[in-house]
């Protein structure tokens, strides 16, 4: 795919910034305390996170908007796009991500400092089991990843990589994106919160490491592989898949 590396980084950086201020603020919104939507509950934050990838995939259409290391793996994996551009995919979107946590912690600040528990500070930047059990943790984080790039591959072979045009999630519509997000929300997310985006994971975990959060406890960075992990596999086993059961090359 021949797009200027530069175009890419700046794109899916801005994307991912846009993904993480939306998608972070609603868990922020539902679950900090003394915010206007304080208790709002689980579909709420499905709905948020569908509009933040909404968002995120229509700002950074340059790119295709992968704004996830696991679809950009799984476009490795096909071959769409060489390993220098993965990287600098994997690269940006770590960055966005992180920036827009920093600015999810600026809109939240004064909520964050009256919120007294330290797992609830840590929810809004990065992903924790309902019950924590690591194996079925994976298994549960690979196959909300593989529903997320399976589906994604199967629309989304209306871009061209040879004619240069994006291959991702931009190319198909924002809006499907954006419900089938809500749809693994709504019915995969319960065991995980699923990440099912390694960048959405890290970057602000690694935010809410370095950020002065008052009183936030650990990172739980015990935790903090399986949702890279997880999602990174079920991104390959996606393309693999992809090959016998859709006709995407």
């Amino acid at each position: 795919m021949d797009i200027n590396l530069g175009t890419v980084f700046v794109s899916e950086l801005v994307g991912t910034a846009m993904l993480l201020l939306l998608g972070g603020g609603v868990v922020a919104n539902v679950a900090l305390t003394k915010t206007k939507g304080n208790g709002g509950g689980f579909l709420l934050v499905n709905f948020g996170w569908g509009l933040a990838v909404f968002a995120g995939v229509t700002i950074s259409y340059a790119s295709g908007g992968h704004l996830n290391p696991a679809v950009s793996i799984a476009n490795l994996t096909l071959g769409l796009i060489d390993f220098t551009q993965f990287l600098v995919y994997i690269a940006a979107q770590l960055v966005g991500a992180f920036l827009g946590a920093v600015l999810v912690f600026l809109a939240y600040k004064k909520h964050f400092d009256e919120e007294p528990d330290a797992a609830t500070k840590l929810g809004v930047f990065s992903t924790g089991p309902a019950i924590r059990s690591p194996f079925w943790n994976l298994v549960t984080e690979i196959l909300g990843t593989f529903v997320l790039v399976i589906v994604v591959l199967g629309f989304g072979r209306v871009g061209d990589a040879d004619l240069g045009t994006p291959v991702g999630l931009a190319a198909l519509g924002a809006i499907p994106v954006a419900l089938l997000v809500v749809g693994i929300g709504a019915s995969l997310g319960g065991p995980t919160g699923y990440a099912i985006n390694p960048a959405r994971d890290l970057g602000p975990r690694i935010a809410h490491a370095v950020l002065p959060i008052r009183g936030k406890g650990s990172s739980d960075w015990g935790y903090a592989w399986i949702p890279v992990v997880g999602p990174l596999v079920g991104g390959v086993l996606a393309a693999l898949a992809s090959l016998a059961i859709l006709p995407v090359l």
